[in-house]
């Protein structure tokens, strides 16, 4: 049997055997006017009246998206959204990019993000989580969290938070309140909700939100500087916008994520000893940092001591920002890193990262195939796969003589899981 996997802007094609299991998420029929739905979902809010009820031509409006590491059709949902403001000029609006504590995106992204008109006509600003100045202090929220926001998003009248919808490696689900914070958040706020007890609280894991301690804690550092309007998207494979939630950022997100449970989980009977996974192409595989959420999903359904092969280009790298690739080189194995890690006075930011791949390297052997090289990708502490057909034939020799085998193309889109109560 032959299977695609989406690689970059790309894909590899593998041969594998007949049994192997190929997991993909329930197909869900792309809107046929995309525009209309989404308009009609400003018009038809869930939990609020509609967005143009609650606005005046002398408002000043937050529109905050997410980055370019996420594939929200942001060029075509922002657009849309300044034609149902068109009654408040451009001046009084503001676009916030909600990086968190990645890169700024350059000019160049943010027209590939958004076109040249918005970029040309509405003020756009990369939210920066390490400049104290461009941040407002709002106290603290419940675990003791220091609540961090960016003040462009505070110093307006209206705020309005759009993203889409997937499950998330800890967080439950993407979108909703995630699109303030982390995304608008200070690093002492991201580090706070990414700490070492939290990440590793079995209940921080994908497509769970009661219970999920990161989830809980997000929302109530959100309670701080709650957005008046939300407006999340769900996609399939092409970017094609399936289905529209907006109004109440708490109720129309979890509308929002309980359609995604239906179609975005699966079950399995029992863990397989070989899964091979992508990061479901670019933009979500353009570095190592983003691809750990393809290993974390095929975590889900390896069986101890099995393997898994994580497809995914890399092409920005580790990344070079951040500093997810000191972290990963400041101790030799997976394990010596966990107990660097959950050490009481260590804090580094994008700990949280290593920690999650540390702790799916110590259930099974991670191996990857990107455009790393294989020094790279074992400074990262991963087995190299530079030849993809080659690294699969081998495991399947290994794990013989019939390995139980399932592939995961769409990555972190699809979550699967073994025998337990249905998510959400």
């Amino acid at each position: 049997m032959r299977v695609q996997i989406p690689y970059g802007s790309t894909a590899r094609t593998i041969t594998v055997p007949d049994q192997a299991v190929v997991l993909s998420s329930h197909s869900t029929p792309a809107l046929e006017n995309e525009r209309e739905v989404f308009l009609a979902a400003l018009r038809n809010p869930i939990g609020s009246v509609p967005l143009i009820e609650r606005l005046s031509p002398d408002n000043r409006v937050a529109i905050v998206i997410s980055d370019i590491t996420r594939p929200t059709p942001n060029e075509r949902i922002v657009p849309w959204l300044l034609e149902e403001l068109s009654f408040i000029p451009r001046s009084q609006i503001v676009i916030l990019n909600g990086t968190g504590s990645h890169r700024a995106n350059t000019r160049e992204e943010l027209i590939q993000m958004l076109g040249q008109d918005v970029v040309d006509t509405v003020e756009i600003v990369n939210h920066n989580a390490f400049a104290p100045d461009e941040l407002v202090a709002l106290g603290k929220s419940t675990g003791d969290v220091p609540v961090l926001v960016n003040r462009r998003y505070l110093d307006v009248d209206f705020r309005i938070v759009t993203g889409f919808i997937e499950p998330h490696f800890f967080a439950g689900f993407s979108g909703g309140p995630k699109g303030i914070i982390p995304a608008l958040a200070g690093i002492e706020t991201i580090q706070a909700l990414h700490s070492a007890p939290l990440i590793g609280d079995q209940h921080s894991t994908w497509a769970l939100l009661e219970g999920n301690p990161i989830h809980e804690g997000i929302q109530a550092a959100v309670r701080l500087c709650p957005p008046e309007f939300l407006v999340n998207v769900t996609l399939d494979q092409e970017r094609h916008i399936t289905d529209v939630f907006a109004g109440d950022y708490i109720r129309a997100h979890y509308a929002g994520c309980t359609a995604v449970a239906r179609n975005a989980t699966q079950a399995v009977d029992q863990p397989f000893d070989i899964v091979i996974t992508s990061n479901n192409g670019y933009p979500l595989d353009q570095n190592l940092y983003q691809s750990v959420k393809g290993m974390t999903a095929a975590a889900q359904i390896v069986r101890p001591g099995g393997a898994i092969i994580a497809v995914a280009e890399c092409r920005d790298g580790l990344p070079k920002h951040g500093n997810f690739k000191a972290l990963l080189q400041m101790r030799e194995s997976p394990a010596a890193l966990l107990e660097l890690i959950n050490q009481p006075d260590f804090q580094m930011h994008d700990q949280w990262q290593v920690q999650k791949q540390a702790l799916v390297q110590i259930q099974s052997d991670v191996y990857l195939h990107s455009s790393l090289s294989d020094d790279v990708v074992r400074a990262a502490q991963l087995l190299p796969a530079s030849d993809l057909q080659a690294t699969v034939d081998k495991l399947l020799q290994q794990y013989g003589p019939q390995p139980s085998i399932a592939i995961l193309p769409e990555g972190p889109v699809m979550v699967p899981y073994v025998a337990r109560e249905a998510p959400i």
